[in-house]
């Protein structure tokens, strides 16, 4: 199975990157900002230190973070995603953002030879949890 890179393990992204696990594919993510919940660790979450080194070990990258700002600090800002993607990886985003941000974003990614879909989810926390979100 493909392995795949997930960033932003918080209150929507934690229970996603679990649903994965549970469901057998590797996960990988980074510790940039704090220590990974525990109960993924024991799911077998892997860790690596930065976001460009998530993107080297995965051909999936997932990104579930709060706004506009953060996803473009993750994709391209010191140790970003962006600067480690080979060709024929995806980047995906499953934030809420700027659709003006979004084209550009995809733009930047496509001319690194890799593939980029925006996929913003609908169903919150909740959701998330029941592995019953709506992905837009």
């Amino acid at each position: 199975m493909e392995t795949i890179g997930f960033i932003g393990l918080g209150i929507m992204g934690a229970p996603m990157a679990g649903h994965l696990l549970d469901a057998g594919y590797p996960v990988i993510a980074s510790d940039h900002r704090s220590k990974p919940p525990a109960a993924l660790a024991a799911k077998g979450l892997k860790t690596v230190t930065g976001h460009d080194a998530v993107a080297s070990a995965a051909g999936i990258i997932i990104t579930m973070v709060p706004d506009t700002p953060q996803v473009a600090d993750v994709l391209f800002g010191e140790n970003g995603v962006a600067s480690a993607l080979s060709k024929g990886k995806l980047v995906i985003d499953m934030s809420s953002i700027s659709p003006i941000a979004t084209k550009d974003f995809a733009k930047k990614i496509n001319d690194l030879g890799c593939d980029y879909l925006d996929a913003p989810v609908s169903g919150g926390e909740v959701g998330a949890k029941a592995a019953s979100l709506t992905i837009m």
